[in-house]
């Protein structure tokens, strides 16, 4: 043991950002929620990016649709987590190995929550729908891995910001093209659940380094 102060999980300089972020992506999750409470057919918006149940993703890109898709389900986010767990304890970082499944797990457990609250479905009353989990958690692993990056390189606020922001951009963009492509989920699904990642990853970051500073104690906390 070195008795080195273990990094944070969400740096400090991207603290005051992400947080601003966090609470204006909640309220988008909200008023959508509000919203599309209870419909069961696509909105304006929906209707004018794609018609969301329309199944058009064709070869060769259905097939790519179909992968990305996967990683969204039980077998493949569940082979996602452990390599990222696995990666970060290999590289002695128990920290950032603890985001990864708190940070998938709760950003999964919020957008559960809302469907049933929200009651917005797709293809039938049995199909919930908003906000898209799949696109929540493609979200939610770039938003950390922008995270791990930006500790990593050593970014100050407005380059680990962006980062931040770009990562999620991609990673919702691309799962929420496959969902959408694939008559899985409105486009408006795909944007609440990319808003909920954004909103949940930072706080539950937070939180981990909360409760890893108490655990340390305050001769080991990290105060970069």
């Amino acid at each position: 043991m070195t008795g080195r102060p273990s990094p944070s999980v969400l740096p400090p300089s991207l603290r005051p950002s992400l947080a601003l972020i966090a609470v204006l992506a909640a309220l988008v999750v909200v008023a959508l929620g509000v919203l599309y409470a209870g419909h069961s057919a696509p909105g304006t918006v929906d209707s004018w990016i794609r018609p969301p149940t329309a199944d058009s993703v064709r070869a060769p890109w259905r097939q790519v649709a179909l992968a990305l898709d996967f990683l969204g389900e039980p077998a493949g986010s569940a082979a996602v987590i452990v390599a990222g767990v696995v990666g970060c304890l290999v590289r002695r970082r128990p920290r950032p190995a603890v985001l990864v499944v708190a940070g998938a797990g709760a950003t999964v457990g919020a957008t559960t929550v809302l469907k049933h609250v929200v009651g917005r479905t797709i293809h039938g009353p049995g199909n919930l729908s908003y906000p898209s989990g799949h696109t929540a958690f493609a979200t939610a692993l770039a938003v950390m891995a922008a995270l791990f990056a930006t500790d990593r390189l050593g970014l100050g606020r407005r380059a680990g910001t962006s980062l931040v922001l770009a990562a999620a951009l991609v990673a919702g963009a691309v799962m929420g093209w496959a969902e959408v492509g694939l008559g899985a989920h409105y486009p408006t699904d795909a944007l609440g659940g990319w808003c909920t990642a954004q909103a949940v990853v930072p706080a539950t970051a937070w939180l981990v380094d909360r409760i890893a500073d108490r655990m340390a104690g305050p001769g080991r906390r990290d105060h970069r």
